[in-house]
Formats: C-alpha cells, sequence, structure tokens
C-alpha cells in the first residue's frame, strides 16, 4: 500500500547508513524523495540505491546561510527527516573543545537550522534522528548524550510550537552504519560481539530497523512529542 503517494519528503543526511535506509522505505510507499547531504558522489549513489526517481540536493546543515537559502526555494514539504550527523567522541576532558563544538554545531544546530527554516505542510511530520545515549550515559560519550537528549526535548518543544506539523524522534541503539568503518574489520567485529552478547535482543541493530520506527513515526497521524527506542534493549541492559 502506497501510505505517502505523491507526499514531498525530505531526508536530511540520506546518502547513508539510517538516513539513506529512511529514503528508501519512504520512496517505497510512494513518497517523492529528495535526499539532502554534504556530498555530492555519496547523493548520486545513494539515488541510485532509493530509486523512484528520487531526487538529491548538495546540503551543509552546519552553514546558516546555505540552508536558510536551500528551505527557501525548496518551497513547502509534507513531512521532512533529518538524521545528518558528524560528532566525534570521546571523554570530555580528552575530547578537545573544538571538536565538542563541531559535534554540536552537526547534531543539534544542524537540526536545529533545519526545523527553524523549512516549511512543512499541515499535519505533515519532522522526525529527528538521536540515540539511545540520551537515556543510558556512557562516560566515553557524554557529548554525545547530552546532544542526543537536547535534540529529544528540542522535538517534545517544536511538538508544541509548530502543532498540527507533528515532531518525533526516534532514538536509536548501535547500528551497523558507515560510521564505524573507520574502526578497522577485526576492532569493529569485536565490538558487534560484545554488544550482541550484552543486549537483550542478541542482535545489533540494521538501518532498516530504525528506518521502520521513521515510517511510523511518519505515518501515524497520532504520533508527536514521542521518542521511540530502538535499540534492542541497550537502554535497560
Amino acid at each position: 500500500m502506497d501510505m505517502l503517494t505523491s507526499k514531498k519528503v525530505l531526508v536530511v543526511g540520506g546518502s547513508s547508513g539510517i538516513g539513506l535506509a529512511a529514503a528508501r522505505a519512504l520512496a517505497n510507499i510512494g513518497a517523492n524523495v529528495l535526499i539532502a547531504s554534504r556530498n555530492a558522489q555519496r547523493l548520486s549513489e545513494a539515488a541510485a540505491q532509493v530509486g523512484h526517481m528520487a531526487q538529491t540536493a548538495v546540503l551543509d546543515t552546519t552553514n546558516d546561510a546555505e540552508v536558510e537559502a536551500f528551505l527557501h526555494d525548496a518551497g513547502q514539504f509534507d513531512h521532512v527527516v533529518i538524521s545528518a550527523a558528524q560528532t566525534p567522541g570521546g571523554p570530555s576532558r580528552k575530547l578537545e573543545l573544538s571538536d565538542a563544538y563541531a559535534a554540536m554545531n552537526s547534531k543539534f544546530w544542524g537540526a536545529y537550522r533545519v526545523a527553524r527554516a523549512v516549511n512543512i505542510a499541515s499535519g505533515g511530520s519532522l522526525t529527528f534522528v538521536s540515540g539511545f545515549l540520551s537515556v543510558r550515559p556512557s562516560p566515553n560519550a557524554v557529548l554525545q548524550g547530552a546532544i542526543n537528549a537536547a535534540l529529544e526535548a528540542l522535538s517534545r518543544g517544536l511538538a508544541l510550537e509548530l502543532a498540527p506539523v507533528r515532531v518525533n524522534t526516534v532514538s536509536p541503539g548501535l547500528v551497523t552504519t558507515p560510521l564505524w568503518n573507520k574502526l578497522g574489520t577485526e576492532a569493529r567485529q569485536k565490538m558487534y560481539d560484545s554488544a550482541e552478547a550484552s543486549l537483550p535482543a542478541r542482535r545489533i541493530g540494521q538501518p532498516e530497523d530504525i528506518a521502520n520506527a521513521i515510517v511510523y513515526l511518519v505515518t501515524t497521524p497520532y504520533a508527536t512529542g514521542s521518542t521511540v527506542l530502538v535499540d534492542g534493549g541497550g537502554a535497560i541492559a
């Protein structure tokens, strides 16, 4: 069933990982998807994977003027999903302040810039992607937890401010995305094996798991102000 037939959907950060899976899932139920991210080559590859005549746009969400100009020219959307972020991490006393500022600028302020400038149709939706560290802190990722919690609080506030536009957040646990490729094959697999053994779900998340939750929030007219955990039980383990 094409639940989003002819609906115009923007997926920011849709060129890889969770954003790409969300773009593909939304296109598969009829949406006219526009994928935005910073890398033109990845956008082209992503559009080919999404199919359904997906459109692309190069966008740097850390640039105030670029975000405002792009969204002014793009017109109105029915639904918007924001999954773009680069968040260098580490213990707070070892993480360089410049890296901390960059992480906040990318994941929180990037989402905020889009949210304040985008034109969403009445009854449409805005969906953020945060992370379970907002409720299950890690001593090695304090800033990421704080950023995720800030995004979730932003979502709840915007659900009131932007009503009847619906605003929600999906909060993933550990997901196999290209983000982890920097670890190297052995270290990455060790991390996955350890997580699988400790998580109640006994598996690692896939981008499609998170995309399913995004589709649920986009297509459920009664859902707003919600944060949906999809973490394999990581928050309670």
